[in-house]
């Protein structure tokens, strides 16, 4: 499973033929063209926005068309690798000093978030019934960066397929909520661009509902929201280490063990900050002429929209209907609490 902050339904796609052109061609073809009509629509109704039209529109494909097997290849690369190109390219338009600036001033609502996303699952999860490793995925997942972190944690503590799949559902559904709901929220309660860009980039759970919503948004929502994102995916590699202690002490293994359990840290950390690093530098030393930043935000939006789609077209409505009612009970209350109490560390440290 690649370590990648995308929903349940962006599972890696299978090599071979399945990678072929003929394979890939027919989900792209499709999630460009619903794009297409979605950013027209968004353009009609901006408080909703592109974005959010797309992963409507996509989930609404993936219940309807009897061709859904045929379109999952290229859904899954609009899904993973465009979406990825989209935050690359949201990166040339910032600079160092900002991102360093917003990574660093974020961490105070970011740890408290966190904090009380891994507290709430322990107590929650008990109070819900839910089994120890499935209420620690749900935890991360809503705590950290969504499906790459439940990727990560999985291979630490060794969860169950069925764990993986029920945690991975739930972190969809309000993946999908937040897409939704968010960006009328924002305005309704007048948050201004950095506000609502650090409410999504902490409270959010993957990273492609939170450029999505943050797109919607507005541009200084989006890049605010990106690096915020990014900055609390690297928390996956401390967490992961405190888990692995944690799971070591629990079943008294050698020091050999300890070192299988634990994966290499630089294989826990999304690879695409380092392409996204590589194009803030090269704006920060002139490389990206400024009169190119609004044709960049135009194409990075558009390639948002199309990953929602993607998103949407391959969504796993099976598996949300197996995973029961618990645990999206539990998904629903660690939600609200890293959502709420964002915006109350704001108010406190800003």
């Amino acid at each position: 499973m690649q370590l990648l902050d995308f929903p349940p339904s962006d599972r890696a796609v299978d090599s071979g033929p399945r990678r072929a052109p003929g394979r890939i061609i027919p989900g792209l073809a499709i999630c460009f063209a619903v794009a297409a009509a979605s950013t027209a629509l968004g353009h009609l109704v901006p408080v909703f926005g592109g974005p959010a039209f797309g992963i409507v529109f996509g989930m609404a494909l993936s219940l309807a068309t009897p061709f859904q097997r045929v379109l999952q290849a290229g859904a899954g690369i609009a899904s993973r690798q465009l979406l990825q190109l989209s935050v690359v390219i949201l990166g040339a338009e910032l600079s160092l000093h900002d991102v360093v600036r917003v990574g660093l001033g974020s961490l105070p609502v970011m740890l408290g978030t966190l904090t009380l996303a891994l507290v709430g699952a322990r107590l929650f999860g008990r109070l819900l019934r839910v089994d120890g490793d499935l209420r620690t995925l749900i935890g991360v997942g809503t705590g950290v960066c969504g499906a790459s972190a439940i990727a990560a944690v999985t291979r630490v503590v060794g969860a169950a397929e069925t764990d993986v799949a029920y945690s991975l559902s739930t972190i969809f559904a309000f993946n999908v909520l937040a897409v939704l709901l968010y960006p009328p929220l924002g305005h309704a309660m007048g948050m201004s661009q950095h506000t609502f860009g650090l409410w999504s980039g902490t409270a959010i759970n993957d990273t492609s509902s939170v450029v999505a919503a943050t797109a919607t948004y507005g541009t200084v929502a989006s890049s605010y929201g990106v690096v915020v994102k990014l900055t609390r995916a690297l928390m996956i590699v401390p967490i992961c280490a405190w888990l692995a202690a944690r799971q070591l002490r629990k079943t008294r293994s050698d020091a050999e063990s300890a070192v299988t359990t634990m994966p290499r840290w630089w294989k826990l950390v999304p690879w695409f900050i380092g392409y996204f690093l590589l194009a803030v530098l090269a704006n920060t030393i002139g490389l990206v002429p400024h009169a190119w930043h609004a044709n960049l935000s135009s194409s990075a939006t558009f390639l948002i929209t199309v990953a929602l789609v993607g998103v949407g077209l391959s969504a796993r409505f099976d598996e949300m209907r197996r995973s029961g009612l618990r645990p999206l009970a539990l998904g629903a209350a660690l939600w609200m609490t890293v959502g709420l109490s964002s915006l109350a560390l704001q108010a406190v440290f800003r």
